[in-house]
C-alpha cells in the first residue's frame, strides 16, 4: 500500500519519493499519518476504504476553492486516490499548535476577509459534499432561508426520522424555520462549513483551517459554529468584528444555524445531543 502511495506521489509531483519515516497521528474518521523522505519531503496522508474516496475529493474540491480567496492558510492538496487497499488524500505536512490569542485575532480577521471574497449570487456549491460522514447537500437556491430550511434542516431532520428520532411534522417545521429567515437575505460568502476549534490550528505561517464543508451560505453559519463547541478565544470574534461587524441581531439566529450541527451530531453520535435539539426547538418554537 505505502509504495502505491510513494509512487503516486512520485508520479504527480514529478519528483522521486520514497517513505523512509511515518509518523501515526490522531484523526477522528479516518487513519492519518506524517510520512517524509527522510531529508525535505514530508506529507500529510488520510487514509480511508475506498468508498471513502468521495469524501476526500469533496475535501480536496474545499480547500482549492478557500486557496483560491488568498486570505487565510490551507494545506495544499497533493493527490488524491486509490490503490488496491484503500483510498486517501495527500496534502502538505504543516507542523502546527494550538491557537493563542494573538494568533486568534488574525484568524478572526483572516475569516473575514474570506467571507468578503468573490460575487457569487447564489446559495450552494458546485457539487454536495460531507459534513462529517454525512452527505451535505449543496442545490444552488436564490433565498437563503429557502435553501437553509430546506438543504439544512429539512435534510438532517428527515435522517434524524430514519434512525428514530422524530419531532414532527417536517414540512411544517422546514416552513417555520424558512419564516423565521425569510426577512434575512445576507451576501452570499465561502463558508468553511466546519468550523469548529479542532478544524484550525496555528503554523509557523501563522493561523491555519483544513477540514472543510465548504459551500456559500451566511457568512453567520461560520460565527456561530465557532461558539457552540466553544474553545476559541474571546479575541477570534474581535478579529472578525475589526474587518466585517456582524449584523446586531446575529444572536438571534445563531441558535438557529446551530441547530444544524446539533441534528447532525445527533445523527452521528447518538441521544446525548437530543436534549440541545429539544431545547433549540422550544426557543424558536418550530413545532
Amino acid at each position: 500500500m505505502w509504495q502505491a502511495v510513494a509512487q503516486q506521489i512520485s508520479d504527480v509531483t514529478g519528483f522521486p519519493f520514497s517513505i523512509k519515516e511515518k509518523e501515526t497521528l490522531s484523526g477522528e474518521l479516518n487513519d492519518c499519518y506524517c510520512v517524509g523522505d527522510g531529508a525535505t519531503a514530508r506529507y500529510f496522508v488520510k487514509l480511508n476504504v475506498k468508498a471513502h474516496l468521495s469524501h476526500f475529493e469533496a475535501e480536496a474540491e474545499a480547500l482549492k476553492q478557500i486557496k483560491q480567496t488568498h486570505s487565510i492558510i490551507t494545506p495544499n492538496v497533493i493527490h488524491v486516490g486509490t490503490c488496491k487497499e484503500c483510498a486517501f488524500i495527500v496534502l502538505d505536512y504543516l507542523p502546527m499548535r494550538s491557537l493563542e490569542p494573538e494568533s486568534a485575532f488574525y484568524l478572526g480577521q483572516q475569516l473575514a476577509h474570506m467571507h468578503q471574497w468573490g460575487d457569487q449570487a447564489d446559495f450552494g456549491f458546485d457539487s454536495d459534499n460531507y459534513i462529517g460522514t454525512t452527505i451535505q447537500p449543496n442545490s444552488w437556491q436564490r433565498k437563503w432561508c429557502r435553501f437553509f430550511s430546506e438543504q439544512r434542516i429539512g435534510w438532517q431532520l428527515q435522517l434524524a426520522k430514519e434512525k428514530g428520532y422524530d419531532f414532527g411534522d417536517i414540512n411544517m417545521i422546514t416552513e417555520n424555520v424558512h419564516q423565521r429567515l425569510c426577512h434575512h437575505q445576507p451576501k452570499p460568502s465561502l463558508l468553511h462549513g466546519d468550523l469548529w476549534i479542532g478544524n484550525c490550528a496555528l503554523s509557523v505561517d501563522g493561523p491555519v483551517i483544513f477540514d472543510p464543508a465548504s459551500y456559500w451560505g451566511d457568512r453567520e453559519c461560520d460565527i456561530a459554529m465557532t461558539e457552540l463547541f466553544s474553545g476559541f478565544p474571546e479575541a477570534f470574534l474581535n478579529g472578525y468584528n475589526s474587518v466585517w461587524p456582524l449584523d446586531k441581531d446575529y444572536e438571534e439566529r445563531r441558535d438557529l444555524y446551530n441547530l444544524y450541527h446539533l441534528l447532525n451530531h445527533l445523527n452521528l453520535f447518538g441521544e446525548e445531543y437530543l436534549g440541545q435539539v429539544q431545547r433549540t426547538f422550544a426557543k424558536y418554537t418550530l413545532t
